[in-house]
């Protein structure tokens, strides 16, 4: 396999789910901020950002995990795993993705910019907090939904408390999604030390699930209520809800494959909400 081809698999450029899990939020930041109409150009910065960070985090993620992941079964030939590709090179890799990433926002705003310094650190330094937070899913929820107050600078120049109340929001989606991934690995992550919200949860990691789902939806109805959104916006979440329902079904006996599905799902849970924003907006 040529090096190119080493590299793509590295940024999981052939597993387009993470991407997709780091767009919805931001695109639902961006339609918020701009009252559904995002500038054209910033909506642009701001997919191909989250492409290029996604992938550097990607990156890095297997640059920390280089010694445990060739103990796990699912990662053992992830191209730094293996050797395949030399850390080195990881490094140079991440190094490019990001500076790329930071060369795009540079047309926004002065705020924007400072935002992505932030952001470029919540990308890096989240893959190590396994070594020692107990819920690491947290710490991700915080980097993957960093777009949204990023998106609301990008489009009005300021941060307002209802950002953050969004990225509250995703912060328990993440934790949602992320123990349902982290349930695959559960035995392995057990024998090697890392820690886990699947393993901090213990027996109640289906209901911590399903709990911070709820949570989720909760303060997105909110965020409704206060901006006063209509029909659209709600159907919306009462869809993401049933999706909900669904991956529970899925997830309820630990089944790995099963769980791993529920992840892959998330996707039409950010769908769904976007489209309801989309479409109240329109």
């Amino acid at each position: 396999m040529n090096k190119l081809a080493l590299y793509a698999r590295l940024m999981r450029i052939d597993k387009p789910i993470g991407t997709l899990l780091l767009l919805w939020p931001t695109l639902w930041g961006l339609w918020i901020a701009s009252n559904g109409h995002p500038h054209p150009a910033v909506l642009l910065v701001f997919v191909l950002g989250t492409v290029l960070m996604r992938s550097a985090g990607c990156v890095v993620n297997d640059y920390a995990d280089r010694d445990f992941d060739p103990h796990v079964e699912r990662t053992r030939e992830r191209p730094l795993a293996s050797g395949k590709v030399t850390k080195k090179e990881a490094l140079i890799l991440a190094a490019a993705l990001a500076l790329t990433a930071f060369v795009l926002v540079l047309p926004l705003n002065r705020l924007t910019i400072l935002l992505s310094f932030a952001a470029l650190f919540l990308a890096a330094s989240y893959p190590f907090t396994k070594r020692f937070f107990a819920i690491p899913q947290a710490y991700l929820g915080i980097a993957f939904g960093f777009g949204i107050p990023m998106a609301f600078a990008a489009e009005t120049g300021s941060v307002p408390t209802v950002a953050w109340i969004i990225l509250a929001a995703n912060l328990f989606w993440t934790v949602a999604y992320d123990t349902e991934y982290a349930l695959v690995d559960r035995e392995d992550d057990i024998r090697i030390g890392i820690r886990t919200s699947a393993l901090t949860f213990g027996r109640y990691d289906i209901f911590a699930v399903m709990l911070c789902y709820a949570i989720m939806l909760a303060i997105l109805a909110f965020v409704g209520i206060e901006l006063q959104r209509g029909a659209f916006y709600y159907a919306g979440l009462l869809a993401a809800f049933f999706i909900m329902l669904y991956h529970y079904t899925l997830i309820r006996n630990r089944d790995r494959m099963r769980c791993f599905r529920a992840f892959l799902h998330n996707n039409w849970v950010g769908g769904a909400i976007f489209l309801g924003i989309f479409l109240d907006y329109l």
